[in-house]
C-alpha cells in the first residue's frame, strides 16, 4: 500500500490509481478514468457533536486511490485502519494488507491518501472520534477477510487478547458490505443540518 500525505495545493495534486470500475462512482478528483481518485470528506456539524466520513462506505478496484479531505474547521480527524499496529485495535483489513494511520488532519483542505492493491473489506476509524460512532468501510474489489466477520470474531483466538473492541456505536454505523456491493457508494443521509440515521444512498450520478 502506498501512502501520501500534505498539504497539498489545488494546483499540485498528483492523481494516482486506476480507472473506476463501472460498479461504483463515488466522487472523483480528475475527469474520470485513467487517474481517477475516490474522495472521501471528513465532516461534523457546526457545533462539532457530530461527526462523520463522507461517504461511509465505497467500493473500488485494486489498485485505485483513495484521498480522505478534512471539511470540519476547528475539529481534527483522522483516518486510521483498524489494526492491531494502530493502538492494539481489531485487525478488520486483509492480513497482508498494510495498516495505515493519517495522523491528525487539522486545517480544512489537508488530505491523506492510500493506494490500496489487495482485495478484501477495509475498515478504519477516527482516531479522536471512533467512540462517537465516526467510521467508514471500503471493499476493494471482492469482500473477504477479517472486516467480513463479525466485531466479536477474535475473541479466544491465541496472540489477540489484548486487541481492543470495536466501540457499539462504531458498530452500528457501519454500512453493510451487502449494501457496498450492490450500491458502490453508502452515504449518511442529513435533515436540516444533523444526522438523522444512516442511510444507503447510491451516488451514481454524483462527480
Amino acid at each position: 500500500m502506498l501512502t501520501r500525505r500534505g498539504l497539498l495545493t489545488k494546483g499540485g495534486l498528483a492523481l494516482a490509481g486506476l480507472a473506476l470500475p463501472p460498479l461504483a462512482h463515488p466522487r472523483l478528483s480528475g475527469a474520470g478514468g485513467a487517474g481517477a481518485v475516490v474522495e472521501i470528506r471528513m465532516r461534523s456539524d457546526d457545533r462539532g457533536a457530530e461527526v462523520w466520513f463522507d461517504p461511509i462506505g465505497v467500493r473500488i478496484e485494486p489498485g485505485q486511490t483513495v484521498r480522505w479531505i478534512m471539511a470540519s474547521p476547528g475539529n481534527p480527524h483522522t483516518t486510521t485502519a483498524y489494526h492491531p499496529r494502530n493502538a492494539n485495535h481489531s485487525l478488520r483489513i486483509p492480513e497482508v494488507a498494510e495498516p495505515w494511520d493519517s495522523g491528525f488532519l487539522i486545517n480544512p483542505g489537508d488530505r491523506f491518501e492510500v493506494t490500496l492493491p489487495v482485495e478484501g473489506v477495509y475498515d478504519y476509524f477516527c482516531l479522536p472520534h471512533e467512540a462517537a460512532g465516526m467510521v467508514g468501510r471500503i471493499v476493494v474489489g471482492r469482500p473477504g477477510g477479517p472486516g467480513t466477520q463479525p466485531f466479536d470474531y477474535f475473541v479466544g483466538r491465541p496472540g489477540t487478547g489484548d486487541w481492543g473492541h470495536v466501540p457499539v456505536a462504531a458498530q452500528e454505523r457501519f454500512p453493510s458490505v451487502e449494501a457496498i456491493m450492490a450500491l458502490g457508494v453508502v452515504s449518511r443521509r442529513v435533515q436540516g443540518g444533523h444526522q438523522v440515521r444512516e442511510s444507503t444512498v447510491s451516488r451514481h450520478d454524483e462527480r
